[in-house]
C-alpha cells in the first residue's frame, strides 16, 4: 500500500513539474513574441490538449494546432438535430412538446421495425429526439466533448466514430429489441464517450490524475442520467405512449470503446497503418453482416 501511495505521489509530482515546464515555455514564447503577437487561440489549444491527449503527444499537437478546418461536423450534426426537433415540436401537431410522443413515430427519419426496408432509417433516426431532456443531454455532450475531439482529430475521424456508433445502435436495436422503434443520437454520442473514456483509462496517469477522476465521474453521471431516461422511455412510458428502444446506448458505447479508442489513440500516427484499427473494423463489419442476415432471415419483425 505504501509503495502504491509513493507511486501515486511521484506521478502527481511529475505532472506538476510538466505543468510548470509548459508554463515556463509559454512565458518564454510570450516574451519572445510580445503579448500582442502571441496567438489568442494558444491558451484554448493548451486546455484542449490537456483534456484530450496524453502528455507525450501534447507538444506535437501544440506545434501544429490550428482551427482549420473548424469543427464543422459536430456543429452541423447538432444544428440538424436541433432543427428537426424544433420542426416536430412546433410545426407538427403534438399534445405536448416537452416529451414528444406519437408524432415523431410518423417521421420518415425514425427507425421503425416494420419499415426496415427503408435503409436510411438505420442512420437518420439520430435526427429525431423524444423530448427536451433527450435532445438537451445529447447536444450538450456531443458539443462539449465532440468539438474538442474534432479540434484535435479533425472531422473525418470524429465523423467515422460518431456514425459507426449511430449504425451500431440501430443494428443492435434491431437484434435485441426488434419490435421497438428507435430515435435519438445516443449511439453516436456514446461512441464519442466510449472512445474518450478508454483513452482516459489507458492514459490515466498522464492525463493529470485529479482531472482524470473528475472526467470519469462526469462521464459516469451523464451516462447514468441518460440511460435512466432511456429505460423510462422503454419500460415506464404511459399506456397511450410509444416505448422506444435503448439498445443503441450500449452498442454505441462498444463501438466507441473499440473503433473510437483506436482512432483517438492514433493522433500522431497513420491510422491505416495501425493493426488495431483493422482488427476493430473487421469486428465491426462482422457485426454488421450478422445484423443484416438476422434482419433478413430471423427477425421477429418479419
Amino acid at each position: 500500500m505504501a509503495a502504491t501511495d509513493d507511486l501515486e505521489m511521484e506521478s502527481v509530482t511529475l505532472n506538476m513539474e510538466r505543468e510548470r515546464k509548459e508554463e515556463r515555455e509559454e512565458e518564454k514564447m510570450r516574451e519572445g513574441l510580445g503579448a500582442k503577437d502571441l496567438p489568442k487561440s494558444r491558451k484554448v489549444h493548451r486546455i484542449v490538449s490537456k483534456w484530450m491527449l496524453p502528455e507525450h503527444v501534447r507538444k506535437t499537437y501544440l506545434d501544429r494546432a490550428n482551427c482549420l478546418p473548424p469543427p464543422l461536423f459536430i456543429i452541423s450534426i447538432s444544428l440538424a438535430e436541433l432543427a428537426v426537433f424544433i420542426y416536430y415540436a412546433v410545426w407538427k401537431p403534438q399534445k405536448q412538446w416537452i416529451t414528444l410522443d406519437t408524432g415523431i413515430l410518423e417521421s420518415p427519419f425514425t427507425y421503425r421495425p416494420e419499415k426496415r426496408e427503408e435503409a436510411w432509417r438505420f442512420i437518420s433516426y439520430m435526427l429525431v429526439h423524444a423530448g427536451v431532456q433527450h435532445i438537451v443531454g445529447n447536444l450538450f455532450m456531443q458539443l462539449v466533448l465532440g468539438i474538442p475531439l474534432e479540434m484535435v482529430h479533425k472531422g473525418l475521424r470524429v465523423g467515422l466514430v460518431y456514425l459507426a456508433g449511430v449504425l451500431a445502435g440501430s443494428l443492435a436495436s434491431s437484434i435485441f429489441d426488434p419490435l421497438k422503434s428507435l430515435v435519438g443520437a445516443s449511439g453516436g454520442v456514446y461512441a464519442l464517450m466510449g472512445g474518450y473514456f478508454m483513452n482516459v483509462l489507458v492514459n490515466f496517469r498522464e492525463m493529470i490524475p485529479a482531472f482524470g477522476i473528475v472526467r470519469l465521474l462526469i462521464i459516469i453521471l451523464i451516462i447514468v442520467s441518460d440511460v435512466g431516461f432511456a429505460l423510462y422511455r422503454r419500460f415506464f412510458v404511459p399506456a397511450n405512449g410509444s416505448p422506444v428502444s435503448f439498445a443503441a446506448h450500449f452498442a454505441g458505447g462498444l463501438a466507441g470503446m473499440s473503433i473510437g479508442y483506436t482512432v483517438f489513440s492514433c493522433f500522431d500516427q497513420a491510422l491505416l497503418k495501425d493493426p488495431r484499427f483493422w482488427i476493430a473494423i473487421a469486428a465491426y463489419l462482422a457485426f454488421v453482416l450478422f445484423a443484416v442476415l438476422f434482419n433478413i432471415f430471423l427477425s421477429p419483425a418479419n
